[in-house]
């Protein structure tokens, strides 16, 4: 149940963060900065790099979002959609080959679909400032039950909400009509809060903790998110295409 506080999303959202597609090289180094305290400082997931830049061999194709502090004027949390390589003989997205033995592919097969209808979301990452509640210091990024739940400390999950709605968004502007994630079990339930559940598609593995292969469609979810959602999905999607300026950047 939610409160009259949270029945504006849209507008509280806007209040405080954006969402900005990092459609320039200047703004996809503000994403690897974002990625490099996470995951190299923080979490200590990946080695610390000379330049500050946490960057891989999927960023050149791959499409990146950023979420900005309005008051603090500054990135603080990144997402990415890893898409098929078009240039090399091997356009398995980075989860088929770690997941190679455990996938379920009576569910689904991702080496049976178009390589331009899917990708893989990954790099989910805020800042520690951001992050700081207990037991949460160790994960890049969080949603507890107590985001949802009322109470004289509302706290509704803006922040790793709106990188996930933003991710969907950006999903549907490109065409990508199915995306999968290696995702904790309890991050999977809190954003099945939606109104569409992720969808396991193998057997957990460890990959720096237990992490399920799962996916979603992107129409579905859009089509069964919940109502009270809408306006903060249109005041995501309104920030993307102002951010996109009315194009498409071919990656």
């Amino acid at each position: 149940m939610f409160t009259q506080e949270t029945a504006h999303l849209g507008t509280s959202f806007k209040q405080y963060f954006e969402i900005v597609p990092a459609l320039t090289e200047e703004l996809r180094h503000e994403a690897y900065r974002v990625r490099h305290s996470v995951y190299c400082e923080d979490l200590q997931f990946e080695f610390s790099r000379p330049d500050k830049f946490e960057i891989d061999e999927y960023d050149a194709h791959s499409l990146h979002l950023l979420i900005r502090s309005i008051h603090n004027d500054a990135f603080i949390g990144c997402t990415r959609i890893i898409r098929p390589p078009s240039n090399s003989n091997d356009r398995r997205l980075p989860f088929e080959k770690t997941c190679a033995q455990t996938l379920n592919r009576s569910i689904i097969d991702p080496s049976k679909l178009p390589k331009d209808k899917i990708g893989e979301v990954s790099r989910l990452a805020v800042i520690a400032a951001f992050r700081r509640r207990k037991g949460e210091r160790n994960h890049p990024i969080n949603i507890s039950k107590e985001d949802f739940s009322t109470g004289p400390m509302v706290r509704f999950p803006y922040i790793p909400l709106g990188l996930y709605i933003g991710t969907i968004e950006l999903a549907r502007i490109y065409d990508i009509r199915v995306l999968f994630m290696l995702t904790e079990e309890r991050l999977a339930c809190h954003f099945s809060r939606l109104g569409a559940q992720l969808e396991s598609i193998g057997a957990p593995i460890e990959h720096h903790g237990l992490r399920f292969p799962s996916m979603v469609e992107t129409n579905r979810i859009i089509s069964s998110m919940r109502p009270i959602f809408h306006p903060l999905y249109q005041a995501i999607a309104q920030d993307i295409k102002a951010g996109m300026d009315g194009t498409i950047d071919n990656q």
